[in-house]
């Protein structure tokens, strides 16, 4: 049987966001939902930044960003959803902010039904390095520190 990649991490993101699901139930917005998880993710002691940019750079030059809800660690992207259903267009909102980030794995989360409902993606090879912000200093984004041990940063947001 395969490892799975961050599985402790995994299972305490998946765990706190049961526990977030169960307090408030289904049908709140995704902002409630984010915040809440936030705070539930900091009580098990886990580095959480909240509304993290990638920007994508084209050609050297920066021709938009994507903005994902939360990132574990430096390792875990969670894009939250309060939606009926989830789609295949929210699945490739998930995959961009892996392939645009160092961050190998990640969560599309649903709280909107009675049940929470979860996929989880690991994307084993990224988009070209001239994709990432740090190569382009100048584009007024700072994509997130994922040096070993580096800080995770205040979080921040609504």
């Amino acid at each position: 049987m395969a490892e799975i990649l961050h599985k402790e991490l995994s299972d305490k993101v998946i765990g706190a966001a049961f526990k977030v699901h169960n307090i408030l139930g289904p049908g709140l917005l995704e902002s409630a939902y984010e915040g809440a998880l936030v705070i539930e993710l900091k009580r098990r002691g886990l580095a959480v930044e909240r509304q993290v940019v990638y920007p994508l750079i084209y050609e050297g030059e920066m021709a938009g960003a994507y903005i994902a809800d939360i990132v574990v660690e430096d390792a875990v992207v969670l894009e939250l959803k309060s939606v009926k259903v989830l789609t295949a267009v929210m699945e490739a909102q998930l995959l961009n902010y892996l392939r645009l980030s160092a961050v190998p794995v990640g969560y599309l989360i649903n709280f909107r039904n009675p049940r929470l409902e979860f996929q989880r993606r690991v994307l084993t090879r990224r988009v070209a390095s001239s994709a990432v912000a740090s190569e382009h200093p100048d584009c007024g984004l700072r994509p997130p520190d994922r040096r070993p041990g580096g800080p995770a940063g205040p979080a921040s947001g609504p």
